[in-house]
């Protein structure tokens, strides 16, 4: 695969408008841009339901053949309707490292309550190497807000999706640090939220029952490589 993201048509299962999209490129902990294998050939399905193992496809980098997990093409409709983009079957079919897999089990606690989701993302930063988390000093306005140097951390133990408004608090506190956004999650993302988050550079994880997090967006997986576990 080449280095160079691809473009195809893509039609609306729901209004039949056809849009041009290009294949996202990520980079590889090699440092090269790595893109997913577009198939033009294929048709475009709707998106109706959220599925964990659904949500993500293999990508091989060209440049040093490493394989890494990467988040499923897709397109949202101005009609409403997100699309998942087709991609090579061979593509998608290949294995990787599945994201936040890496975790050891001594770093990781079962989530039953909201201190046992802080306490799964107080472990995660420190594999990430921030040794001195605390409790942030503004509150946020939803979940509990924590900080590390350069860092300034959200965790959201509630039952329902981030939304856009919440990446964005996130951010505009993380900005007024000079700090990055990092966002913790055990209900997942609205399709908006997870968009914003990629272009505001805020890493978005979603904590599962295990309490590992796993990454949701290209910022996080980025995030996610750079961890050295003991």
């Amino acid at each position: 695969m080449g280095v160079m993201s691809e473009t195809i048509s893509v039609c609306c299962t729901a209004c039949g408008r056809r849009h041009r999209y290009t294949a996202p490129s990520y980079p590889c902990v090699c440092g090269a841009p790595v893109a997913p294998e577009l198939d033009p050939r294929g048709a475009a399905t709707a998106v109706t339901h959220r599925a964990w193992d659904e949500e993500w496809i293999g990508v091989r980098c060209a440049a040093c053949g490493a394989e890494s997990r990467w988040p499923r093409p897709e397109l949202g409709c101005p009609c409403g309707t997100v699309l998942c983009v087709p991609v090579d079957p061979a593509a998608a079919g290949r294995s990787g490292r599945t994201p936040g897999s890496r975790v050891p089990a001594h770093r990781a606690v079962p989530i039953r309550t909201a201190r046992d989701a802080v306490t799964a993302a107080v472990l995660y930063l420190r594999g990430l190497g921030h040794r001195d988390v605390r409790r942030a000093d503004q509150r946020p306005l939803s979940g509990i807000g924590l900080a590390a140097p350069g860092l300034v951390v959200q965790v959201d133990p509630t039952v329902g999706p981030a939304s856009v408004r919440d990446v964005e608090c996130l951010w505009l506190t993380a900005m007024a640090e000079s700090a990055r956004g990092v966002y913790f999650s055990l209900a997942g993302y609205a399709e908006d939220a997870r968009v914003r988050g990629d272009l505001l550079d805020v890493a978005l994880f979603v904590l599962d029952p295990s309490g590992v997090p796993r990454p949701a967006n290209a910022p996080a997986v980025a995030l996610d490589a750079t961890a050295g576990w003991d």
